[in-house]
């Protein structure tokens, strides 16, 4: 902001780390209090006040690829550890309006009647984007909000505030690839409401976050609570899953060209898509395979858990088909493969193994050592055993039992970015059997949700009874199974949020029947403190 009325800039400049000289000013998007980031050649704007002053959840970005005049931003080298704190005179190109010191404290240098700001429109496409409706989207004019950067999703920490009830904060992600908020975690089971937090802070992958803050009742002797800072409340964001800055870059790269010689056409990359050739070949074609796993047949459901069985037992009579292997592979990919073999158990000399999980699984977890990803293929007609949810379910649980973390950390991420009504049920089950606490609770409550249609879904028909209860029994004591037209009353059908009064006739309030469970109509007169009207 600057000027003597307090005027939104949309000014964008960037100041040059090599020559230390700014930029020219260009027009982009007039903002204040917002939040930005880079990710895939992009820079986006998120949040913060409009030049209405108003808040706003819309989210700007700004494509910096192929643009000479920001080339050599996204290229400055790192400086040395001596010109780090050595004193530079930051001189301002020619065109650029205002004069600005680097580091400065100051927001406003010369008074906006001063300055003649006619800077051209940005280079690069300049996108939008404004949401009109979305149940996950939180609302930004409602408690205190910390929005940063990890896993290439803009994450929004909605924490407790005074004039909000605990089932109104959240944690959200806005994927940037995908463009779609998702709610990550309700509020209650992250934020005691007994506590606010003033700073949110990330480590340098984005996989583990820090809020810090103090007691809502703070001591008679405690300074402003703004500067009181008495407690950390840490968060694991791999368990909600977010993969890292790091690991998400390498899942989401952009495939170069060529990928592999042989196999332009590949959605994997370089030795990947050689190796995904060999893949479940038998010998005799050719393909150099000296050893076959077999596993359960995936209509056999009645699968036993037991963490303790993770070495393979004989061949049962039921057994699927052979999958054609290479030992090589396995040995440097697999640990426990590894130390089965170099033990010399009978393995070692059948050169034959079972596992026993279901076929579809094991296939796709064979197929991941062979090409490091999970991810559905987007090729249409691929031969390759291209992994459905559900088998990447089964490889939850078979990275838990052979303790792989960063499988683990994959099959996570893509069960809570992909979680559907289809497969709720089956997710639960094993996110349970993963001793995964977070999958699981998400999973449940998308159950409870969407409960009328889940069960009626093949994953619920194949839940153990013991299952069936545990998910039962995740729903409140005192909750209870309520029709569809109550559900769209209250907007839990992605409808309009409960605040919102806008379709009410003029003069008119609503607040909730606690014996119906429905929305009424109140009369102006009566008194409604409890409800904040937008």
């Amino acid at each position: 902001m600057t000027g003597h009325d307090n005027a939104v800039l949309d000014d964008i400049c960037y100041l040059d780390l090599k020559t230390w000289t700014w930029s020219r000013p260009w027009k982009f998007v007039p903002r204040y209090d917002h939040s930005t980031w880079i990710w895939r050649d992009r820079l986006w704007v998120s949040g913060g006040m409009t030049e209405d002053m108003e808040r706003t959840s819309d989210i700007w970005w700004l494509d910096l690829k192929g643009i000479p005049a920001f080339e050599g931003a996204n290229s400055a080298d790192d400086m040395s550890r001596s010109s780090m704190y050595s004193t530079t005179s930051i001189t301002p190109q020619a065109g650029s309006t205002g004069a600005y010191a680097a580091n400065s404290s100051s927001v406003q240098v010369n008074p906006g009647y001063m300055v003649q700001r006619n800077p051209p429109v940005a280079p690069g496409s300049i996108s939008s984007l404004r949401f009109i409706s979305n149940p996950n989207l939180p609302v930004q004019n409602v408690g205190y909000h910390f929005h940063v950067f990890s896993s290439a999703c803009l994450l929004d920490f909605v924490t407790p505030a005074t004039l909000m009830s605990a089932s109104e904060t959240s944690l959200s992600a806005f994927d940037l690839d995908s463009l779609r908020w998702q709610k990550l975690a309700d509020g209650k089971d992250i934020f005691n409401p007994n506590y606010r937090w003033h700073y949110c802070c990330l480590d340098a992958d984005g996989t583990h976050a820090w809020l810090l803050g103090c007691p809502n009742s703070l001591p008679r002797n405690a300074p402003d609570a703004e500067e009181y800072l008495s407690d950390v409340l840490h968060l694991d964001l791999r368990k909600l899953g977010l993969l890292g800055n790091k690991l998400t870059l390498e899942s989401r790269s952009v495939q170069q060209t060529p990928t592999s010689d042989s196999r332009v056409s590949s959605h994997l990359s370089a030795i990947g898509a050689d190796l995904a050739r060999t893949f479940d070949v038998p010998p005799e074609q050719g393909s150099g395979a000296d050893f076959m796993i077999t596993a359960n047949p995936d209509d056999d459901y009645d699968q036993d858990y037991d963490g303790d069985s993770v070495r393979s037992h004989e061949k049962p009579a039921n057994a699927s088909q052979p999958i054609h292997v290479h030992r090589f592979i396995l040995s440097a990919r697999w640990p426990h493969f590894a130390r089965l073999y170099s033990a010399q158990m009978s393995e070692f000399h059948t050169k034959k193994m079972h596992i026993p999980e279901p076929y579809a699984a094991v296939r796709a977890f064979l197929y991941y050592l062979y090409t490091d990803s999970i991810a559905p293929s987007s090729i249409t007609n691929s031969a390759s055993p291209s992994p459905s949810l559900e088998d990447v379910a089964g490889m939850l649980v078979m990275s838990n039992i052979y303790d792989m973390p960063r499988l683990h950390h994959l099959c996570v991420a893509r069960l809570v970015r992909e979680l559907d009504i289809q497969h709720a049920a089956l997710i639960f089950d094993c996110a349970s059997v993963a001793q995964e606490t977070w999958l699981k609770r998400r999973a449940a409550s998308f159950c409870m949700t969407h409960w009328g249609r889940v069960v009626r879904t093949e994953g619920f028909r194949r839940l153990s009874r013991a299952a069936m209860l545990e998910l039962c029994e995740e729903v409140d004591a005192e909750g209870r199974v309520v029709g569809g037209d109550e559900l769209e009353a209250v907007g839990a059908l992605g409808g309009a949020r409960l605040s919102t009064l806008s379709n009410w006739p003029e003069g008119r309030k609503r607040r909730m029947n606690s014996e119906s469970g429905l929305m009424e109509e109140i009369a102006d007169e009566e008194e409604d403190e409890g409800m904040e009207v937008n």
